[in-house]
């Protein structure tokens, strides 16, 4: 088998995800004789790699037969392996609600986070990138709307420290925005019509303000700023983490 296949998997598993963009992720997604042997290997532990056009990232999943020998009976099923209370896993769908929904529908019309209106000759270029297109949520919004529900701001605090340490959300000062993990282990199938028209529905019934496009540039300001802050030794802005 080619080299190169073992050296993908080796930096997946190392690094949790790789960009799209990187070398080997593009040649696994573009090369059917290369993704074949990545797939052979992957199937052999009961691995497969998990990607989708709207993620900026790539990743690596249980297949679906495997899960019920790693993870339980469906009577006594784990439900995950992040270590996740049940109001953290709420919390992770709040997100990925408020978040990727969003951004996949501007990804469908291509349209980009600080556009105004549909291009009207959009839909014969690409599908932008995640970055281009997803859109940060305001802590205090998150907190306002949910806080109540999710164990209250010590509870909320603690999960989004996980969730951040997990790759699921990056938190930029009081801006919450998707991380590589959001938009590739979520079954989007699945989930989007529960949320829209079920659990979520008043939510999406709302008027959009609460909604912040942050241009990378200021986001790479503010983090410039917070390690500065750090190396000074002054207090951080990220949430308390669990131990």
């Amino acid at each position: 088998m080619n080299d190169d296949s073992q050296i993908l998997i080796a930096r997946l598993l190392t690094h949790q995800t790789l960009r799209r963009d990187d070398k080997l992720v593009k040649r696994a997604l573009s090369d059917e004789q290369f993704r074949a042997e990545v797939d052979a290997r992957l199937l052999a532990t009961g691995m497969k790699l998990l990607d989708n056009v709207y993620a900026d990232h790539v990743t690596l999943a249980l297949h679906r037969a495997i899960e019920p020998k790693i993870f339980g009976a469906r009577d006594v099923w784990q439900n995950n392996n992040f270590g996740l209370a049940r109001d953290g896993v709420a919390l992770l769908v709040v997100l990925w609600a408020l978040i990727i929904l969003p951004k996949r529908e501007r990804q469908e019309t291509h349209q980009q986070a600080e556009d105004d209106q549909n291009d009207m000759f959009g839909k014969e270029k690409p599908v932008p990138r995640a970055e281009d297109t997803s859109i940060g949520i305001p802590y205090k919004a998150l907190l306002a709307d949910f806080g109540d529900k999710l164990g209250k701001k010590t509870r909320l605090d603690m999960n989004l420290g996980i969730l951040s340490r997990l790759g699921f959300i990056e938190r930029r000062g009081d801006i919450l925005l998707e991380g590589p993990l959001l938009d590739l282990l979520m079954d989007t199938d699945l989930l989007k019509e529960r949320i829209i028209n079920g659990a979520l529905a008043d939510v999406f019934k709302r008027a959009p303000a609460q909604v912040v496009h942050i241009p990378r540039a200021v986001l790479a300001e503010a983090a410039a700023a917070n390690d500065a802050a750090d190396t000074e030794g002054e207090p951080s802005t990220e949430p308390p983490t669990e131990g």
